[in-house]
């Protein structure tokens, strides 16, 4: 074979998201694109913030010495101290930029992390549904995921998750805004994790650490708040980016924050610091790095996604669909009304509308409905889809 045998089955079983992408692109050419109705990717269709193009302008057109130079591995000061100012505010502690580190976006985030703190063997915890790369996250540093069930409206099953924390255990992975299933975790969970997370070191005799998936924070409905995991567990790691709040994905940057009373503070900024230079990461791009430096707290117009969303789902549920109404990110997860989700899916492809079967996210029996599209798609799109749950 040319490429290694696991490659080969992770590429077999991971690409369900590309697959339906790739096949929308091949029928859009066949019907027109305004006859296939895509829900696949995760790709923000919203503009950045006015003040995006305004703030890049600004400093692209900068010819200061050395302004595409490289850098500090952990990223520029002048971002950092930004960041952390705000995350005082957003996080509720006294962080400095000294325990951020900036990356490539949250998935480059999520890997520097892991490669910190994982020896060969070790295990991460993740409740599921979870975003299907963690597993080959995990993997790519000597680990493996070690996935748990949620309660019936997605949030967290902390029993589920102590039964799951064993002496292999070094980290646990939480997305929230979570995708696929748009569900927030609320702040009375997350202290009880805390708890958990603390008990079970103690008990254990190492460290376990919580790492927070943070990239939809910002993309929240109805007034709810996202809390503060450093409010809750000391031990713990903020991975996000600004690839869904800016609407800016291709730009790849992000960065992680240290809680500044962990542990091991000292060591885990070290380890940090060196994953991102060998990982090929280097640093973060700079100049995405001074353009975010100036637009903390920016956002889109997250009420274009709540009219998109409560769109969905007023025509499902009068189609007939039973799902949990997601309170930030933009996916809908649906349940499947047979087992085989996966043929389910390619019953609405029948259709011409494509979504993600929910077993890629570890929730067999539903899919992933990504609402980032225009209001005409998910319309245009609502025929198809009570036709199809008619049939069954």
């Amino acid at each position: 074979m040319t490429i290694a045998k696991k490659m080969t089955a992770f590429g077999e079983q991971s690409s369900l998201i590309r697959k339906m992408f790739e096949e929308g692109a091949r029928l859009k050419k066949e019907f027109g694109a305004d006859k296939v109705y895509d829900f696949s990717l995760g790709n923000p269709d919203l503009p950045p913030p006015p003040a995006f193009q305004k703030t890049l302008e600004a400093v692209a057109a900068s010819d200061s010495d050395g302004c595409h130079a490289y850098m500090a591995n952990a990223g520029l000061l002048e971002t950092r101290r930004a960041i952390a100012d705000h995350l005082v505010k957003e996080q509720g502690v006294a962080i400095s930029g000294d325990e951020i580190l900036m990356t490539c976006g949250a998935a480059g985030a999520l890997n520097v992390v892991l490669k910190s703190i994982l020896d060969p063997g070790d295990e991460v915890v993740t409740p599921a549904p979870f975003f299907v790369e963690y597993r080959y996250y995990a993997d790519n540093h000597g680990g493996s995921l070690v996935t748990v069930p949620t309660h019936a409206d997605y949030t967290l099953n902390l029993n589920a998750l102590e039964k799951a924390i064993g002496p292999k255990t070094k980290a646990v992975i939480i997305n929230s805004p979570n995708n696929p299933t748009g569900q927030v975790y609320n702040a009375a969970s997350l202290t009880d994790l805390g708890k958990l997370l603390a008990a079970k070191s103690t008990e254990l005799g190492r460290t376990i650490y919580l790492l927070s998936d943070e990239p939809y924070r910002k993309i929240i409905y109805d007034q709810i708040k996202v809390p503060s995991i450093f409010s809750a567990y000391t031990e713990s790691l903020v991975c996000t980016s600004y690839s869904k709040d800016l609407s800016i994905p291709g730009e790849r940057l992000g960065f992680i924050a240290i809680h500044p009373e962990a542990t091991y503070k000292a060591e885990l900024l070290a380890g940090l610091i060196l994953a991102n230079r060998i990982l090929g990461f280097v640093n973060a791009p700079a100049l995405m790095q001074r353009v975010a430096a100036k637009l903390q707290g920016e956002k889109v117009d997250v009420n274009r996604y709540q009219k998109r969303r409560d769109l969905l789902c007023s025509g499902l549920a009068d189609a007939g669909y039973t799902f949990t109404t997601p309170s930030g990110a933009f996916y809908l997860f649906p349940q499947s009304p047979i087992e085989d989700d996966a043929a389910f899916v390619q019953e609405l492809k029948k259709e011409r509308i494509l979504v993600v079967p929910g077993s890629g996210f570890g929730g067999p029996g539903h899919f992933r409905i990504s609402y980032c599209v225009p209001e005409k798609t998910i319309t245009d799109a609502m025929p198809g889809f009570k036709k199809v749950l008619a049939q069954f």
